[in-house]
Order: structure tokens, then C-alpha cells, then sequence
């Protein structure tokens, strides 16, 4: 009986820690992100690049994802309201799937915005690689990262952690309640596993 309490007792004590460690880990990101973020066009600062990280044009069932065309607005609103003069579109290409293109596609032909001012990144193949090929290959340091609210949190944390004065233009959710929940939870795990890559000094792949 004592062997079952002791079992029982680790298993809280785990289940606490491991519940302390996801709310230190996303409170160092809404830290690091506090006030960077913005949803009002009036209200933020005009940078040189704007940098649109990647999702499928299409959901499984065919039809239009409502999350690519979302972030497509808001980079596509930058632009017209003079916030932007370059737009980087990255994400992953691979055999018979294009995001970048996709999105390029997308701005010329639906946005109106000129095709000589958007550059393609193939190889954002997740939001690091995004963030990092920014800096490093796109040599760009002043940027506005476009996504979801939830995703621009991680993206921007990662930016931070790599000197980029980056700002984060929020899109509009997906009202969704079922798309809502899950990727909330999602994005509480993923901002834990990437405060533990960063202080262990990994990439993610």
C-alpha cells in the first residue's frame, strides 16, 4: 500500500512541475512579446519588410483555408496603408506543393499588390527556419511578422531571441470554436518546447 501512495505521490509531484514549467515557459513569451504585437493598422510602426509565414492554401477538404487568406489581408492591408515597401513569403515547397508561391499567387491576383516587391522563401519549412532565413539569407532585421495572434507570440519569441527588431501583425482568428481550442493548446506546448530549445541551444527541425 505504501508503494501505490508512493507511485501515487510522484505522479502528482510530476504533473505539478510539469504544469509549473509550461506556465514559467509561456510567461517568458508573452514577456519577451508584451507590446509587440498589434492589431490596428493605425497603430503600427511602418518597417521595410514584412515577413508572412507559411500555411496551405487549402484545408484537406479543398476548400479555401480561412487562416492562409486571413494573414494574406493583413500583410496585403500593410501594404496599401504604406506600412511595408517589401513582402518575404515563406514557407515550404516541396514536390507538387508550393506555399510561397501560393501566397505570391494570391497577393498579385486577389490583394493587388505589385508582383516586384514579394519574395519567395521555399525553404520556411517551420517558423524558425522562417525566422532565421530572414535574418541570415534575406539579410532583414527590421521586419513585421504576420500570422495568427497565437502564432506570432512563438515567431516573435524567436525573433527576439535572434536580435531582430521584429514587430507582429496580428490576422484575424478563425472563429471557429473547435479551430480556436485546438490551436490555442497547441501553440502553449509548442511555446514550451521552443523555450527549451533555445536553452539548450537546439534548432528545431
Amino acid at each position: 500500500m505504501r508503494i501505490v501512495k508512493n507511485i501515487y505521490r510522484l505522479i502528482i509531484s510530476s504533473a505539478e512541475i510539469g504544469i509549473l514549467l509550461i506556465c514559467l515557459a509561456n510567461a517568458w513569451v508573452f514577456g519577451l512579446t508584451n507590446g509587440r504585437t498589434y492589431t490596428k493598422i493605425s497603430k503600427i510602426p511602418p518597417r521595410e519588410v514584412a515577413l508572412v509565414l507559411g500555411t496551405s492554401p487549402k484545408m484537406r477538404s479543398g476548400a479555401s483555408n480561412p487562416y492562409f487568406t486571413k494573414r494574406m489581408d493583413a500583410v496585403a492591408l500593410l501594404y496599401h496603408h504604406g506600412k511595408i515597401r517589401k513582402i518575404i513569403v515563406s514557407g515550404e515547397k516541396s514536390k507538387g506543393y508550393n506555399e510561397p508561391a501560393a501566397m505570391k499567387n494570391y497577393l498579385i491576383y486577389q490583394e493587388g499588390v505589385p508582383e516586384e516587391i514579394i519574395v519567395e522563401d521555399p525553404k520556411g519549412f517551420n517558423t524558425y527556419k522562417s525566422i532565421l532565413r530572414c535574418k541570415d539569407v534575406y539579410k532583414e532585421n527590421n521586419v513585421i511578422i504576420v500570422s495568427q495572434g497565437f502564432h506570432n507570440l512563438r515567431a516573435l519569441f524567436f525573433a527576439r531571441n535572434n536580435n531582430m527588431n521584429a514587430l507582429g501583425f496580428d490576422a484575424q482568428d478563425v472563429t471557429k470554436p473547435e479551430s480556436f481550442y485546438r490551436n490555442q493548446t497547441r501553440e502553449v506546448l509548442a511555446r514550451v518546447i521552443a523555450v527549451v530549445y533555445f536553452l539548450l541551444g537546439i534548432s528545431p527541425d
